[in-house]
């Protein structure tokens, strides 16, 4: 099946099975982040929309621990950046709908949070087919070592995700039932 028809039937199925806005345990996903993050101090995350995982009380734990936390800004040419951001700054629609930080400080984080729409065992993941997450993800894998991981319910879990020379495989994938690697 073509990432286009995937795309459609497990966004269809995500917004089914999340009515009650599905979170995710943050104790067990700090254990292994903290296994990682020895010398990682900040992380880029996402702002949940279109039935994703919500991540938001997991961010704020996260800068609680004292984690910098960044959010993604949309650029022209599908292209994206990370800015600093605290759960106590206000946030801007972009021209999709998604809140955004102000462009104040840019960031490279060490550990990126990639929402996404399908995913398989080898950690290969469908986006929304713009290819932001693979442009940013090849982008900064160049400059540092970036652990990425993959957010997602267990129904986004698919047999074999079509892969090309653009995509970017994750590190991690974490559900709300499991945690690949």
């Amino acid at each position: 099946m073509i990432k286009s028809k995937l795309r459609k039937k497990i966004l269809e199925i995500r917004k089914k099975k999340n009515k009650n806005n599905t979170k995710l345990s943050f104790s067990k996903i700090f254990k292994l982040i903290k296994k990682n993050i020895s010398n990682k101090k900040t992380v880029g995350g996402y702002y949940p929309v279109n039935f994703e995982v919500d991540i938001l009380e997991f961010l704020k734990n996260l800068e609680i621990k004292g984690l910098e936390l960044s959010l993604p800004v949309v650029k022209k040419k599908n292209q994206m950046d990370f800015y600093s951001w605290s759960n106590k700054n206000l946030l801007k629609l972009n021209k999709y709908g998604i809140p955004e930080p102000e462009k104040i400080k840019k960031v490279f984080p060490d550990i990126l949070l990639v929402p996404l729409v399908a995913f398989d065992d080898r950690l290969n993941r469908i986006g929304y087919g713009g290819g932001y997450y693979d442009r940013y993800i090849n982008k900064i894998s160049n400059k540092k070592n970036l652990l990425k991981i993959g957010i997602a319910h267990s129904c986004q879990k698919i047999n074999r995700v079509p892969v090309n020379k653009y995509d970017m495989k994750l590190d991690i994938i974490i559900t709300e039932k499991y945690i690949l690697r």
